[in-house]
């Protein structure tokens, strides 16, 4: 399948959605470690992606919106599905249960960015510039700044740090595949994929739920919130805005975003949960500023520049 031309973003697609994308991922880690106290973590992944799909049908059946109308539409909404929604968020909340800190998982999680600009050339025929590769080294410089400043790096267990890896490399390829087949992909409304992705997402982590885990939750008011942000925030818009943009501007430059998440995940935990950010962290916030700032610069032009080479 070879991608259609990308489209020239916007205003709003260049910097009103990344802004709200990082505000908004970034304050999950301080939700999602609310719930974690109260919900194991397959558990709460299930609960989670449940009350997604059941969220969502009811929009689905009032506006009406298609479905995917091929089945290579149904196999490619499937997959990011399953890259990002299962093995992502699934192994790199087990491997925090296994022991890896929260830190660590943010640091290897940090690599995404390098890791999208070195293979993006190969299946989505995008290629960085010079500048956009002093950006990346520079943002993730920055990330790694904010983490080693106010984070202990534990690995716990060589399986939780396996687990993690895998999750850096499922968030990648999700990323890539969803790039790779953006022109099928713009057909689909965020409604109706979502509810794929989540209801795959739901099929891979409640089994795995049952058999390894008690299931048992604790029913209080800051699990409820904890749980109801990560449904409508973390699960519905910021994964709908981080396909949109992929579909809409280099994969790179989209993931670059990810070198700010340690920054702002701190800065959020500050306020919530009454963590401090020593002040290298403040340095490191704006070094990493500046790289995605850098890597996300791009002419229009280049921007256009090659076709995807096809996967079928």
């Amino acid at each position: 399948m070879t991608s259609a031309n990308p489209v020239t973003p916007s205003l709003w697609w260049s910097w009103g959605a990344p802004v709200v994308f990082i505000l908004l991922w970034s304050s999950g880690f301080s939700f999602g470690k609310i719930g974690l106290q109260y919900a194991e973590p397959l558990t709460l992944l299930s609960l989670r992606y449940a009350c997604v799909v059941i969220a969502l049908l009811p929009v689905q059946a009032w506006l009406k919106l298609r479905w995917p109308a091929t089945r290579q539409e149904w196999i490619n909404t499937a997959i990011v599905g399953l890259l990002i929604q299962f093995a992502y968020f699934s192994f790199s909340y087990v491997g925090m249960k296994q022991g890896v800190s929260a830190g660590t998982v943010a640091l290897i999680v940090s690599l995404q960015p390098i890791l999208v600009g070195i293979f993006a050339p190969t299946f989505t025929g995008e290629r960085q510039s010079a500048r956009q590769w002093i950006g990346l080294v520079l943002g993730l410089a920055g990330a790694v700044i904010v983490i080693l400043s106010g984070s202990a790096l534990q690995v716990g267990s060589w399986v939780g740090l396996l687990l993690v890896f895998i999750s850096l490399f499922a968030l990648t390829a999700g990323v890539l595949y969803e790039r790779v087949n953006r022109a099928a992909a713009v057909g689909t409304h965020p409604v109706p994929a979502n509810i794929i992705q989540c209801a795959i997402g739901l099929l891979f982590c409640l089994p795995l739920a049952l058999v390894t885990e008690s299931n048992h939750i604790h029913l209080t008011w800051q699990f409820s919130g904890a749980l109801a942000y990560l449904v409508l925030c973390n699960s519905i818009i910021t994964i709908s805005l981080l396909l949109a943009m992929v579909r809409r501007q280099q994969a790179a430059r989209v993931s670059a975003l990810f070198f700010l998440v340690p920054a702002c995940a701190s800065g959020v935990a500050m306020f919530m949960l009454g963590e401090t950010m020593a002040p290298a962290g403040w340095i490191g916030m704006a070094v990493a500023i500046s790289g995605v700032l850098l890597a996300s610069y791009s002419p229009a032009a280049q921007s256009a520049a090659i076709p995807a080479k096809p996967l079928h």
